[in-house]
């Protein structure tokens, strides 16, 4: 087994403290969802170590915004906005059909928590469409231009929730199953690691390398809009979780994104800024931390984005 990837930062470091002293000048990155939360942190932090950013977003008054904030911020006159809507596969040939040229870093940082059962034209769950079947799809249509940039890292956000489900293949949109958002919630995220994986494993070849990344429980964000506002107040007074700031949970995709210290490392799973331990199966419910052995299953990874081409198609 490879050795665990550690580093000097951790649950406290801000995505500005892992970046310093990292030059990115000459270098085009995506971020996806980078209009709110964490992704703005990721963004501003890319832009002041000097990279070409494009914020990839569905409001693109709001991504307008915060690009000229970040520009006014940084001097970095390289952040611009695309429209982006993942759970919409027009959207997405859309944006590559106006992509040219290489592209060094993609963040797959957009997301939906928690929704009510929501369905696409297609049918598919609506967490699950975004979050694993949109960003696969980006992916797949930058493959080209990830490797004619050499040494490319795809940063595929996931979580914890991971933990709560393993990629349910004989139903994963819920479609004979009771619906339950926060399950939908977990698979989706597996589903990013997973993908980590499976990417990893077919691009080596294109020195494409990509890891998955738990950011960590961050303060009011859009992620929870879904969310019941007195139950999220009671989950934040319960002490249950230790909760970051949006620069602290920009850290890890930014580590993995930018650091020297994961040259050529992918199909791995971080956070707080270091590679997680892998739990055995016993110890995966009821863990707060660390990553289910299911998620790094390579056949499971092979399969699932096998199914996933497959829907892709229909």
């Amino acid at each position: 087994m490879a050795e665990r990837i550690t580093t000097p930062f951790g649950f406290g470091s801000t995505a500005l403290e892992v970046i310093a002293g990292v030059d990115l000048s000459g270098k085009r990155t995506i971020v996806t969802g980078g209009a709110s939360g964490i992704g703005i942190e990721t963004a501003r932090a890319l832009a002041r170590a000097g990279a070409e950013v494009i914020l990839a977003v569905r409001n693109v008054k709001a991504g307008e915004a915060i690009a000229a904030e970040i520009t006014d911020a940084s001097g970095n006159q390289d952040v611009r906005v695309s429209p982006l809507n993942l759970a919409e596969p027009m959207s997405i040939r859309e944006f590559l059909a106006g992509w040219q040229g290489p592209l060094d870093i993609l963040v797959n940082n957009a997301g939906v928590m928690a929704t009510p059962l929501t369905r696409t034209r297609e049918g598919w769950e609506i967490q699950f469409a975004t979050n694993h079947l949109g960003h696969l799809a980006f992916a797949i249509g930058l493959r080209d231009a990830l490797a004619k940039a050499g040494n490319a890292r795809i940063v595929s956000l996931s979580s914890r929730a991971h933990l709560r489900s393993p990629v349910i293949f004989d139903d994963i949109n819920f479609n004979d199953r009771p619906y339950d958002p926060w399950l939908a919630y977990g698979q989706s995220k597996t589903a990013n690691v997973l993908f980590a994986v499976e990417a990893t494993r077919r691009w080596r070849g294109d020195a494409i390398a990509a890891n998955a990344v738990h950011p960590g429980a961050i303060i009011a964000t859009n992620l929870s809009r879904h969310m019941d506002p007195k139950a999220l107040e009671d989950i934040i007074a319960s002490g249950a979780y230790n909760f970051k700031t949006p620069e602290q949970g920009a850290a890890t995709s930014i580590l993995v994104a930018t650091s020297p210290l994961v040259d050529g490392v992918g199909g791995r799973y971080f956070e707080d800024c270091n590679e997680s331990e892998v739990l055995s199966p016993g110890a995966v419910e009821g863990a707060s931390s660390g990553v289910a052995p299911y998620a790094l299953d390579p056949e499971a990874a092979a399969r699932l984005w096998d199914v996933s081409e497959q829907m892709l198609l229909q």
